[in-house]
């Protein structure tokens, strides 16, 4: 992490729990409009507010998730992929995983990812890459959430997930019902009611899923086999 990166989500969030998870606490930003002006520039659908400063429901349900089902990654090596703030990878490293990666395309994710992590006293390797073109090898849980809110970026997820569950590894989604998650292909494993800010998603509270892909034979690993 570059020290200017760090001042500069320093400088533009504040620390505090999660609304679903207050087990855990991020770096959040209070006006989402004015950080994305700062950072990226123009709003646009295919590419939302920077993910690393708000904690989305899709992330939210799946941190809650695996902090009430810690058997899903205790033990085993895991891989968070488009990141943001790390707040899936964080409920990971608390749930027991025995390493964590977090990885984005963007450096101030990573950026906020170490402070993130430092702040919830767990360990993540956090690092900047796009492997969505590979199949996760060397991790056994591959996670992503809020990683379908354009056909894109959900095509090209959709496919790295597929690779990670054909050679075996598990995977698990978190997502606040976007039309661009292809639900035919996942399996439910919870639906909560998630509190989101209103000024990004325009309601209050979001309907949001867990789901996980079946593997190699066709249906999803359940722990105890």
């Amino acid at each position: 992490m570059h020290a200017d990166q760090i001042a500069f989500v320093t400088a533009n969030t504040a620390l505090a729990p999660v609304a679903f998870v207050p087990e855990i606490r991020l770096r959040q930003a209070d006006e989402p409009i004015g950080l994305w002006e700062l950072s990226e520039g123009e709003y646009h659908s295919d590419q939302p507010p920077p993910f690393w400063a708000f904690a989305w429901a899709g992330g939210q349900a799946l941190a809650r998730y695996l902090l009430d089902n810690p058997d899903t990654v205790a033990g085993r090596r895991v891989l968070d992929v488009a990141t943001g703030s790390g707040l899936v990878a964080i409920a990971a490293a608390r749930a027991g995983a025995v390493h964590v990666r977090a990885v984005d395309i963007d450096p101030l994710a990573v950026a906020a990812v170490g402070c993130n992590a430092e702040a919830n006293a767990v360990s993540v390797e956090g690092v900047v890459a796009d492997v969505i073109d590979g199949d996760g090898a060397g991790f056994d849980v591959v996670l992503a959430g809020d990683a379908f809110y354009s056909k894109a970026m959900s095509d090209r997820m959709t496919d790295f997930l597929r690779r990670v569950a054909r050679r075996g590894g598990r995977v698990f989604a978190g997502d606040p019902e976007r039309k661009f998650l292809r639900r035919e292909l996942f399996a439910l494993a919870a639906t909560y009611e998630v509190p989101v800010p209103r000024v990004l998603e325009g309601v209050r509270v979001r309907r949001t899923s867990v789901w996980e892909l079946p593997g190699r034979s066709g249906q999803p690993e359940r722990q105890g086999r």
